[in-house]
């Protein structure tokens, strides 16, 4: 008995196997016979989408559904929280139909610039600039696991009016007299500050603030791999995503917004200084009201690697966009006892020539 024929979602025009999204390109490339397909343009453009209108929505499913796989090469059938993957089982790329996904879909995609090849020569650079590591780790020149995932982030627009209280400092200074240990008047001028109530209102129109909408990768970590060229965005295209890894949102819009609040508070506490004025400034109080809020989700390029060293695993994430590498390295001892005995000895002649110098 045949088994029945299984069309890929992303057919190869040569032979009819997967083809899979190839980094710095546009184009579908085939693992098997080499024949390329470009991508076409995109015909659509990059919605922001009100954030009042999600939230008078019909309220969302918080437990996140499993996207159900069915694989075009072997015929399994799989599920897994992620939007696009390999089969386990024949390594055939896959990608989610999201028509019926009760998540928000995205709505933009920066496709990978970097292939394997720029991820491995990022890390060698990486390596190479750990001071403090051991010299055996720039032995390393390829992690051990390296994985081409997207990862979803919210995208925030709002504008902003923020009322605020505070004091303008303006410094001036007087001479004041003192008594040395020998008995003379010494006199010597000395900065004071006056300060004066200040209040009002400062505006800011933010686009496009970034916060990482996955738990399964430190914030900070995420952080770190900014600043994205998101102005090279495209919409979302399930081709940009074949043959890699992609990650479904777990932070839900509502605790995104807060997130970029946070950002956009410390952006308009500066704001509020500037507008004060004065020589320092003190913020008391500062109420934000946010307005025509819009937001998107979009996908960001990143290469996820561990590298073993001396019996432990490393993890290191490398911007699929510019090779920017952020990541856990381990701290030879030894040339970190070298560094402090050497600051010791500077610091021990700077002291004997100052001594030299009171004697002379």
């Amino acid at each position: 008995m045949t088994s029945p024929t299984r069309t890929p979602a992303h057919p190869c025009q040569g032979c009819g196997a997967s083809v899979a999204f190839a980094p710095g390109t546009a184009l579908l490339r085939c693992p098997y016979c080499g024949l390329e397909q470009r991508i076409a343009a995109p015909a659509v453009a990059i919605r922001e989408h009100s954030y009042d209108a999600f939230l008078s929505a019909k309220p969302r499913v918080q437990a996140l559904a499993r996207n159900r796989f069915s694989c075009p090469g072997c015929g399994a059938r799989t599920e897994s929280d992620a939007l696009s993957r390999a089969c386990q089982f024949c390594g055939t790329p896959l990608v989610a139909d999201l028509a019926n996904d009760s998540q928000i879909a995205p709505e933009a995609v920066l496709p990978f610039a970097l292939d394997r090849g720029g991820a491995r020569q990022a890390l060698r650079g990486w390596v190479k600039t750990r001071w403090f590591a051991p010299n055996r780790l720039k032995t390393v020149t390829e992690a051990e696991t390296m994985k081409s995932t997207y990862l979803p982030h919210w995208t925030f627009d709002a504008q902003t009016a923020s009322d605020y209280t505070g004091q303008r400092g303006e410094h001036y200074y007087v001479t004041t007299t003192h008594t040395d240990a020998n008995g003379n008047k010494q006199t010597r001028r000395e900065r004071r500050t006056r300060w004066y109530p200040a209040s009002g209102q400062v505006r800011r129109g933010f686009d496009d603030v970034l916060v990482g909408a996955t738990g399964q990768v430190p914030g900070e970590r995420l952080k770190a791999l900014q600043p994205w060229p998101l102005e090279q965005a495209l919409p979302f295209d399930a081709r940009y995503v074949a043959g890699h890894h992609s990650l479904r949102y777990d932070t839900e819009p509502q605790a995104g917004l807060e997130q970029a609040k946070q950002v956009m508070a410390e952006v308009i506490q500066g704001d509020c200084r500037r507008d004060i004025g004065g020589d320092v400034q003190r913020v008391h109080t500062v109420d934000t009201h946010y307005s025509q809020v819009t937001f998107k989700l979009v996908l960001l390029p990143v290469w996820i690697g561990s590298y073993l060293f001396g019996g432990k695993t490393y993890q290191v994430l490398i911007n699929g966009a510019n090779g920017e590498v952020q990541g856990d390295r381990p701290y030879s001892a030894v040339k970190i006892a070298m560094a402090v005995l050497a600051a010791l000895a500077v610091v021990a002649t700077i002291g004997c020539w100052i001594y030299l110098e009171n004697r002379a």
